[in-house]
């Protein structure tokens, strides 16, 4: 638990970095800076959120396939489903990429 903590504020951390270093021109003010830390939150919550339902839904696919070979192709399918955060959260950077 304590990794995962760190790996978040490290996330937050960077994410605040890149939104101070937006406003460091001068020319957007605010609203730059709020976009770039939209931008880093979309993107590394997305990934955090990805990465612990795969490492769940990964130990009970291998679980089910060592049980049960036939199976494979169903928790194939449930391993691939939690990357849609993944693409939604580029998705939603490219967007607010579009507004800068």
């Amino acid at each position: 638990m304590k990794k995962v903590l760190t790996a978040l504020g490290m996330m937050v951390l960077g994410a605040l970095a890149m939104a101070a270093e937006n406003t460091a021109g001068g020319d957007g003010g605010v609203s730059r800076g709020l976009i770039g830390l939209g931008i880093g939150l979309a993107v590394g919550l997305g990934a955090l959120g990805t990465g612990v339902a795969q490492a769940r839904i990964g130990a009970a696919g291998v679980g089910a396939v060592a049980e049960k070979p036939g199976m494979f192709g169903t928790a194939l399918i449930f391993l691939l489903l939690p990357e849609t955060l993944v693409i939604f959260g580029l998705v939603i950077a490219f967007i607010l990429l579009g507004r800068l």
